[in-house]
């Protein structure tokens, strides 16, 4: 984790510009765009600086990458969410979650956190289907069912009661988290009622899971030894 930690500085940076800036988002422009995507920015630098090679060969982190290159058209169309193009930001978030959900793969299975997340999952769209209407009834459907798809399969990572994880595992599972977290604030604020500190809630989280996330795409141990250990 040390080893990182330097390359993650401008993320930091970045993301510390954003909250002391704090622009408006009544007043949206490409600038208030460039400051809210700066930290994804960082995220693909810091995974490009681990080389081609690195994401040649391994497709989890170039996965992640491309996840990450969405997430910033995705924050783009949200700067002008008020002029129509909530739905473009959400179509571009529901191809990062495939992406990421591609990347933590499809083993180990573990049931019981799929069924888990189908619980959390349709509960959380019980709620707001009450105050959905029209294409919004099916798309955010939808995009319940791919996030909640790309929550269970970073939890399946982590297998705590059988000592087969890594810290990158556990990472992807927390950052997973803090993303439904973060579109669940979105949801409520957006179709259900104003929830007070939504925007520092919904950016505090998502930052800190695109972090996690990106940082789950480092491999630090030699895959060799984790399937002696599997």
């Amino acid at each position: 984790v040390k080893s990182e930690g330097p390359k993650l500085v401008p993320f930091f940076k970045a993301t510390c510009v954003y909250f002391v800036l704090w622009l408006p988002t009544s007043s949206p422009s490409w600038f208030s765009a460039l400051i809210k995507c700066l930290p994804i920015f960082c995220l693909w630098v810091f995974l490009l600086a681990h080389g081609i090679n690195f994401l040649v060969s391994h497709q989890s982190a170039s996965r992640i990458l491309a996840g990450l290159i969405f997430s910033a058209v995705g924050d783009a169309f949200l700067i002008w969410q008020e002029q129509g193009y909530f739905i473009h930001g959400l179509l571009m978030f529901a191809i990062t979650h495939i992406l990421y959900s591609s990347a933590f793969g499809m083993k180990p299975l573990d049931l019981k956190a799929g069924l888990l997340m189908g619980v959390v999952s349709s509960s959380c769209y019980a709620f707001l289907y009450s105050y959905l209407s029209g294409p919004f009834t099916y798309l955010v459907a939808v995009y319940i069912a791919l996030i909640g798809f790309m929550g269970w399969r970073a939890m399946a990572g982590v297998q705590l009661c059988n000592d087969l994880w890594t810290w990158t595992k556990l990472s992807a599972c927390v950052g997973a988290m803090l993303f439904m977290v973060s579109d669940l604030t979105i949801a409520l604020n957006e179709f259900c009622f104003p929830v007070p500190y939504s925007r520092f809630i919904i950016m505090a989280t998502y930052y800190a899971a695109q972090m996690l996330i990106a940082l789950s795409a480092v491999e630090t141990r030699d895959e060799e030894d984790f399937r002696k250990r599997s």
